[in-house]
């Protein structure tokens, strides 16, 4: 795909660190406006983490630096690409836009509220773009978006996404003996990598509140762009093992209090690879004055059966999905344009708030109020 409305300058792109994954950093460079210049991470790292930073480096060409401020120095990129492990991201993140880069970051935003905040200042004082990765162009998504504010169903009251992802997490709850000792979370996520299955990389355990919630609660923002105001929520480890050994969620709910009167709901599980032929059960329920969306974020999709499909294998594919390419473009124009970004950092920062008040409900079983900025 090309674009012809805006200038095809290319934009030189430091990844900075890719310890969980690489789809964000593939995702960006995916769009023929960006060109990889360096991979770079913290020079006291672990040597894993080094590892895993040298290979891509080495898939894509380009040299790996350790020393975030030295690889900037070096190789002057103009974008920032953020994929560490959670605890991270701000950390590097203030580092890039405190040296003027554009920032796309991998979520969550993170894992202290204050980092958040630091991270709004940064970005703010030094008058740089910042988009936290998100999945608000998957077709479906756009449809929504787009039938809400054609006013298909009238004003909308309330909305809901169930958000269940197929994905493993080790061994299932109660299939190891009680003598047994605790999983080690990091070690485990270790192991995931290879599946892509290691969102939750790093030292302190993740529930899938802090991991994954960011996208039904991007859902919530790009289709009706309500301030959540109150939350109450449930949590609990009931699939995995490696969870419950170290007291975090694999599947919660919560309820929101939303600005205009409106109301939200989201149920979350990592509900394992058998659960689903898909990526998993998502959907969006929206309710109007004037009637109603069921909405399959998946869709479009093929399915594909076979003698000796591997269990492993989602039989459900899902079809013109330029989400990757799309939010790329999308960066790339509020660059040239200095525009705003789908998902720009206050957005992140309350989406982040939010989940931290979910979180905290959950454990004392009573209403939140979410702080906002």
């Amino acid at each position: 795909m090309t674009n012809a409305r805006f200038p095809q300058t290319q934009l030189r792109v430091a990844i900075v660190s890719a310890v969980k994954h690489d789809y964000v950093a593939r995702g960006i460079l995916s769009h023929n406006r960006y060109h990889p210049v360096v991979v770079t991470d913290e020079a006291d790292c672990p040597d894993w983490i080094h590892s895993r930073n040298q290979m891509l480096a080495d898939q894509l060409g380009v040299p790996y630096v350790r020393g975030v401020e030295t690889a900037i120095r070096e190789h002057r990129p103009d974008v920032a690409v953020v994929s560490s492990e959670a605890a991270r991201h701000c950390e590097l993140s203030v580092i890039a836009a405190k040296n003027k880069l554009h920032i796309v970051q991998d979520k969550p935003m993170s894992t202290q509220l204050e980092s958040c905040d630091a991270l709004v200042d940064a970005v703010e004082e030094n008058g740089v773009k910042f988009m936290m990765w998100n999945r608000n162009y998957l077709p479906a998504i756009v449809k929504a978006r787009e039938a809400v504010q054609r006013g298909d169903i009238g004003t909308l009251r309330s909305i809901h996404v169930d958000f269940y992802f197929a994905k493993d997490a080790g061994p299932p709850l109660g299939s190891r003996s009680a003598d047994d000792p605790p999983l080690n979370w990091l070690e485990m996520q270790k192991e995931f990598h290879a599946t892509g299955a290691d969102g939750g990389v790093g030292t302190t355990a993740l529930g899938e509140f802090e991991n994954e919630a960011i996208y039904p609660l991007a859902y919530i923002h790009s289709i009706v762009d309500r301030r959540v105001e109150r939350v109450f929520a449930r949590a609990t480890s009931h699939f995995h093992q490696l969870h419950h050994d170290n007291g975090v969620e694999d599947l919660a709910s919560i309820s929101m209090e939303m600005s205009r009167g409106t109301y939200g709901s989201i149920c979350i599980g990592r509900i394992g690879n058998a659960s689903h032929p898909n990526v998993g059960e998502i959907k969006l329920h929206l309710v109007g004055t004037e009637g109603s969306l069921v909405i399959s974020e998946a869709r479009p999709e093929i399915a594909t059966y076979y003698k000796g499909q591997p269990d492993t294998e989602f039989t459900h594919q899902r079809l013109a999905n330029d989400n990757d390419w799309l939010l790329a473009d999308h960066f790339a124009q509020a660059i040239d344009s200095d525009s705003p970004t789908c998902l720009d950092v206050r957005s992140s920062r309350a989406i982040c708030s939010t989940v931290h008040a979910a979180l905290k409900s959950s454990q004392i079983n009573s209403v939140v109020s979410v702080e906002h900025r």
